[in-house]
């Protein structure tokens, strides 16, 4: 399934996606990815544990 106006696919992450998280909580809801080709096909990704510590606080 391609991406569409509430579900997003992305291959890496980026910083720049905190916008569409913003665009979705001010919208009505949706879902981001990380991880997946436009076509939603899983090709992982290389660095995960980076992606964990952003929105994991650990002390």
């Amino acid at each position: 399934m391609p991406s569409h106006q509430n579900i997003e696919y992305k291959s890496s992450w980026h910083d720049d996606y905190l916008d569409w998280i913003c665009g979705f909580a001010n919208a009505q809801g949706g879902k981001i990815y990380i991880g997946k080709d436009g076509n939603g096909n899983v090709i992982g990704i290389a660095d995960y544990k980076d992606l964990v510590e952003i929105f994991v606080k650990q002390e």
